[in-house]
């Protein structure tokens, strides 16, 4: 990968004293872990839009969760304009970094992703509210992955999100070094285990589109292609999805293994399948055999690395 993986983040997560009452929110495994592989793009929508440090609490308002109005909790101040009008000129600032995700703060009444508290005509709260920011940032940006740091406490959740950004970032990459039919066909041999684990269906429907990319005009066939990914890789990858992917690579070596070494590998995968070991010892055990007899397919297949092997992802699901 030429360049780092440019990644948007609640600036509070960085341990920046930005919040309301002059704290932050520092992850560890944000800064510490995944901060190694990638270059963070911090925003902070209530500075930048000017508001002090510390400042007056806020909170969503209104009976319409999906339109609601930001006003400050104690006074009833309403700053829904001016974080409005803030919005649109950070985006546009936002679509010329090269970011690939984002990493919002979760409850945040301006950049919480999902399940923030709305308050209605009556003063009660109901978790059906997003974010001002978050939410017009996933309109404005609907293929970039996105979390909150809430959600990637969950091992699964973590691991698929960060397995898309490194995906994100290959599609970028291949693309850039050869924008056309030939890199779209280098991508998706790669990308096809991975696809797999996620869902078979939509491995026959990229399948198809890059058996037919050279009948249509190559944007399009690209910006359908990156769509079915997105939504491909959202799906989570199951126990059952990630074996069945691991047994089709099992058949690149049926001309190799002997019968103990398949009898292991079965086993090995029967254990993951039940949920008695994580994945990553399946794949380490498929990686040994990939080198073990030289298997060129497999070796250049993005599922069996998909991301840093430092991360550990793979060692909690």
């Amino acid at each position: 990968m030429t360049q780092p993986i440019r990644l948007g983040i609640s600036a509070c997560l960085l341990g920046r004293p930005v919040r309301y009452n002059g704290g932050h929110r520092l992850d560890q495994f944000i800064t510490e872990t995944l901060g190694r592989h990638v270059e963070f793009v911090p925003v902070c929508p209530e500075v930048e839009c000017g508001l002090p440090v510390p400042r007056e609490a806020m909170r969503l308002v209104g009976d319409d969760p999906d339109a609601p109005r930001l006003v400050t909790s104690r006074s009833g101040r309403d700053l829904t304009d001016r974080m409005q009008a803030w919005i649109g000129g950070r985006l546009e600032e936002l679509a010329g970094e090269n970011l690939l995700g984002f990493i919002f703060k979760s409850g945040s009444p301006s950049s919480g992703m999902e399940r923030v508290k709305v308050y209605n005509g009556k003063g009660m709260p109901v978790l059906k509210g997003v974010g001002m920011f978050a939410r017009a940032f996933m309109t404005r940006f609907p293929l970039l992955p996105v979390e909150d740091d809430g959600r990637l406490h969950d091992d699964g959740l973590r691991e698929n999100f960060i397995e898309r950004l490194f995906a994100m970032k290959r599609w970028q990459d291949t693309l850039a070094a050869e924008p056309g039919v030939r890199g779209l066909i280098a991508f998706h041999t790669r990308e096809k285990l991975l696809i797999m684990a996620h869902s078979p269906k939509h491995v026959s429907r990229l399948g198809g589109l890059v058996a037919h990319a050279k009948e249509r005009p190559f944007p399009e066939i690209r910006a359908e292609y990156l769509a079915l990914l997105v939504e491909a890789l959202r799906l989570k990858a199951t126990p059952a999805k990630n074996a069945n992917a691991l047994q089709h690579a099992m058949g690149y070596f049926k001309r190799n293994l002997s019968a103990d070494e398949k009898a292991e590998l079965l086993e090995v995968l029967d254990h993951y399948r039940l949920g008695h070991v994580p994945l990553i010892v399946p794949v380490t055990l498929v990686n040994h055999y990939v080198r073990v007899y030289a298997q060129p397919y497999l070796a250049d297949q993005s599922y069996l690395h998909p991301h840093p092997v430092e991360l550990k992802l793979r060692n909690h699901v």
